[in-house]
């Protein structure tokens, strides 16, 4: 057996809503399509010796040991390799349990579909699956040491994608609150919340954190004098530069015992505390400057060591830090019980673990050598051996909160500094023999003050009740009734979708709101263009919704998004299908027009329950999708008769409807009219039925959201099929003798749409007919056999770009349909799409149509542009009116006339008649 493709989802998908992070295995069995497990010698036997924890797997028949009742009995390959990616992630402590195998149209090839945590893991445990697999058929084992090695792999994978404890600790109080959130692509940064609401953290700064408190608390030195001006208790301390100044900084400080510690470091490295002689003076010394080129002496304050979280100037947590320690059981030596302690599963490397492993090196000689111990000294029972002299967790040292013990007066003091310094989120050191007094009546003092603290102290402390810090830092980032979400709206269907997406877009643009939006000509914020290109997958989707000026978010969802990465987002508050039909069938292992309406429903389906899904009324397969949705439903349709959008507004529902020629919103007994479709530009004077249907979607939704009837009517006004705002969708130009009109139907449906508007036109019309290489063949044969019905003479041409096909092969077949289709249509091949559109052009009969259907719409909009086109008049004229007062202000909204292009409108205000001569240019 192979793997032919794997590939990653990261959003809700064909598989799944809400398991949204999954790898997909195209897996050939080969040779094995024909043998289940039970046909193969020795496989249950191997199987359950290497992975004997399958045993609670329960698989279909739903009890303890279901998975390998199936193995033992039979079932295929794919199947095995599921269930073994999930194991060995669970086993290197990614816990996860959704997958899916199922056999594709092609036999013996599968689509394994397996859960990650994290995705370069989910990968790996694939690969990892089918070795074993493979070890297991060929060999009838897989060897522990191989085992072993791909759990630590695995291990390893997680532990570098991990987030850290602090980040971590943000990103769950988060969740918890439904604010969405995203890693950003640099420094580790973690967006929270969407578009223009957005905020940033990384590690413990955010968004509120600013630089010169960030610099200042690097300054140790910096720090201290600023607090001492400010009447702080800090320690009496120097800053030296080289080893001849180190005695005159011991003298200052007033003698021994000090500490020695670099100007700029952290996690207690390079520092030494209660030194109490010359030798270790300077060993100290060197040290320190092993991390800076400065170095502070401070005097060496005796008591206990306590960190001080304050977020957003108020006091959340405290916790006293114990340094690195073991005791002794009077039998085990000082190394045997550095040993045993590490076997504490809470203790791992670096931050990984609640505990850090305790490591021995220069500073635990020193110390063990002061206490007169070595690493093979027995100590009695009870004794305590430090083996660090900072308390730091990152070198082993343990946390106990003391949250409820600190003094009011200490808590006053440690907000205080927070705002001296200018940190929104402070990690206040403090050596103090008695948190729960003053620190005047101890002799304490602040050592340092910390920008970006540790939170995994106070989030699971060694000792004590845990405190969820993360808490007050959303609060401070996001209070109370703050938005975290942009509005998202999500478009699909096999046509239309673009020019719908526009149309929404441009509503909302009426609200004076920032409008992003994608497509598949571009990534748009309001009317600029950030990135060109056909952007209606995932990734466009995460532009819009990183942007910090973005306000609405109107997303373009094209099927292949969908299945190669899943949705950009998890949940909208609108998903749009507009129609389902037969297109890019085969492809993707969608083989029927029904695992299509599967696929779009998607959308709809992460509608959120207080949200709408917009559902096309008169297509059968759109309709149904209500019964997958919790969101609430609108459905649109061309027949103000439809019986189910009859029966959904007699209950309440909201509709729209093309009725006695306007398009309407129906809620309940109310109808809404907003305007009639032959003053809406895009409807093309009400001769395209299929626009009606895409302004009606438009419409529906933007109501959906809270828009006005008045905003959208004036969107309606607006927009217009044109290169400027739909290009390549029934772009119509007026070349004088004739007019020419590029739109990018590829497939039956939308050929079929095209159609009703073409069936309309009063003289000859030509089509230029192509389709995308990776169609069915029957798919170009329907093609052609549409063409000869919708034009008079037809030029078949094929795309630059045949997809795999041999050349001119796509054309031959839709010949085939123009000739199946019993017509004697007149006909022509010109491949290539420049010659073919020129020739048409160029043969155009007085008062015809040619009508464009290209693989680059750019390329077919230069062509026509080279001709000059005569301007397109705009269709309506707007005229506001004022008298000398400003009492009030006519707004007049009149017809052009094409005949002379003027227009006369009187209009009655006030006791004045105005008489507005309009001209429609």
């Amino acid at each position: 057996m192979r793997i032919l493709k794997t590939q990653t989802l990261r959003g809700p998908n064909y598989w799944s809503i809400r398991h949204q992070k999954l790898v997909i295995v195209r897996l050939d069995l080969e040779d094995l399509a024909e043998r289940p497990s039970n046909e193969i010698p020795g496989f249950y036997e191997g199987l359950t010796e290497a992975l004997p924890s399958l045993i609670e797997h329960f698989c279909s028949p739903g009890c303890r040991g279901g998975f390998l009742s199936r193995v033992r009995e039979g079932t295929m390959m794919g199947h095995i390799m599921e269930h073994i990616a999930l194991e060995l992630q669970t086993l290197a402590g990614m816990p996860v349990g959704f997958g899916r195998t199922r056999e594709t149209a092609t036999p013996g090839v599968y689509q394994v579909v397996v859960e990650y945590i994290d995705e370069q893991a989910g990968r790996y445990a694939t690969r990892a699956a089918f070795r074993l697999c493979q070890s297991i058929v060929e060999t009838g084992h897989y060897s522990l040491k191989e085992l072993e090695q791909d759990l630590r792999d695995l291990q390893d994978l997680g532990a570098q994608a991990a987030l850290g404890p602090s980040t971590e600790s943000i990103v769950k109080e988060a969740e918890a609150r439904d604010i969405p959130w995203m890693q950003l692509g640099s420094r580790a940064m973690i967006q929270l919340g969407q578009g223009a609401y957005q905020k940033r953290v990384q590690a413990t700064l955010s968004n509120f954190t600013g630089i010169l408190g960030v610099e200042l608390a690097s300054d140790k030195e910096g720090t201290k004098k600023i607090l001492q001006d400010a009447g702080v208790p800090v320690p009496r301390g120097a800053v030296i530069y080289y080893l001849d100044e180190l005695e005159q900084a011991i003298a200052d400080v007033g003698g021994y015992p000090i500490v020695i510690k670099p100007l700029d470091g952290n996690h207690g490295r390079g520092i030494t505390i209660n030194i109490d002689s010359w030798e270790l003076a300077e060993e100290a010394y060197d040290a320190a400057k092993e991390v800076s080129k400065a170095v502070i002496v401070e005097r060496y304050y005796t008591g206990r060591d306590h960190r001080v979280l304050v977020v957003n100037h108020k006091v959340v947590a405290v916790a006293e830090r114990v340094p690195a320690h073991v005791i002794g059981d009077g039998k085990s030596t000082i190394s045997e019980l550095v040993d045993e302690t590490n076997r504490d599963p809470r203790r791992g490397e670096g931050h990984d673990n609640i505990l850090t492993r305790i490591e021995i090196d220069r500073t635990t000689w020193q110390l063990l050598d002061r206490q007169g111990y070595d690493l093979d000294t027995v100590l009695p029972a009870g004794e305590i051996c430090y083996l660090r002299a900072t308390a730091n967790l990152s070198t082993g040292g343990i946390a106990v909160d003391r949250t409820d013990d600190i003094h009011p007066e200490n808590i006053w003091l440690a907000q205080r500094v927070s705002r001296i310094i200018g940190l929104d989120i402070a990690g206040i050191d403090i050596v103090t023999a008695d948190i729960s007094r003053p620190l005047r009546e101890t002799d304490g003092v602040i050592v340092e003050v910390n920008a970006a603290p540790g939170f995994r102290m106070h989030v699971c402390p060694s000792e004590g009740i845990p405190r969820n810090v993360a808490e007050p830092v959303i609060n401070m980032l996001f209070p109370p009734g703050t938005p975290t979400r942009v509005p998202i709206i999500a478009i699909t269907g096999t046509n239309g979708k673009t020019t719908t997406t526009r149309l929404i877009a441009h509503i909302f643009k009426q609200t004076q709101q920032v409008v992003g939006y994608t497509t598949t000509d571009g990534i748009y914020i309001q009317d600029y263009l950030v990135e060109k290109g056909d952007t209606t997958g995932p990734q466009s989707a995460q532009v819009i919704l990183q942007d910090p000026t973005v306000e609405v978010a109107v997303l373009e969802t094209a099927r292949g998004g969908i299945l190669r990465s899943g949705l950009g987002f998890s949940y909208c508050d609108v998903g749009v299908v507009l129609n389902v039909a037969a297109d890019h069938l085969g492809i993707g292992d969608i083989e029927t027009v029904e695992d299509l309406a599967h696929l779009k429903s998607v959308v709809v389906e992460t509608a959120r329950p207080n949200g709408y899904a917009v559902l096309n009324a008169d297509d059968p397969l759109v309709a149904a999708m209500a019964q997958r949705v919790k969101a609430q439903i609108a459905y649109f349709s061309m027949n103000p008769d439809n019986e189910l959008v009859r029966s959904h507004t007699q209950r309440g529902g909201l509709a729209a409807v093309y009725e006695n020629g306007y398009l309407s919103i129906l809620k309940g007994d109310w109808t809404l009219r907003i305007e009639q479709a032959v003053h809406v530009p895009l409807t093309m004077g009400g001769r395209a039925p299929f626009m009606i249907a895409n302004a009606l979607a438009a419409s529906l939704t933007a109501f959906a959201q809270g828009v006005s009837i008045e905003s959208i009517r004036a969107a309606l006004m607006t927009f217009q099929a044109s290169v400027d705002q739909t290009p390549g969708r029934m772009n119509l130009f007026d070349l004088g003798e004739f007019h020419a009109l590029i739109d990018y139907a590829h497939n039956p449906a939308s050929y079929e749409a095209l159609g009703s508007f073409v069936n309309n036109w009063p003289g000859e019309c030509i089509g230029v007919v192509g389709g995308p290489g990776d169609r069915r063949d029957e798919d170009f044969i329907t093609l052609g056999k549409l063409a000869a019905d919708i034009f008079d003479r037809i030029i078949v041409k094929e795309d630059d770009d045949t997809r795999g096909r041999p050349r001119g092969d796509a054309a031959a077949l839709i010949v085939q349909g123009i000739q199946e289709g019993g017509s004697d249509r007149p006909y022509e091949v010109i491949l290539n799409e420049t010659e073919a559109v020129n020739t048409a052009l160029d043969s155009a009969p007085s008062g015809g149509l040619v009508v464009i259907l290209p693989e680059t719409v750019s390329r077919a909009i230069s062509l026509i542009k080279a001709r000059h086109p005569l301007q397109q008049p705009t269709p309506y004229q707007t005229a506001s009116i004022s008298n000398s007062n400003g009492d009030y202000t006519v707004t007049v909204e009149t017809a052009a006339n094409t005949q002379n292009g003027f227009q006369t409108v009187e209009v009655q205000a006030e006791e004045a008649t105005l008489n507005l001569g309009v001209n429609r240019g």
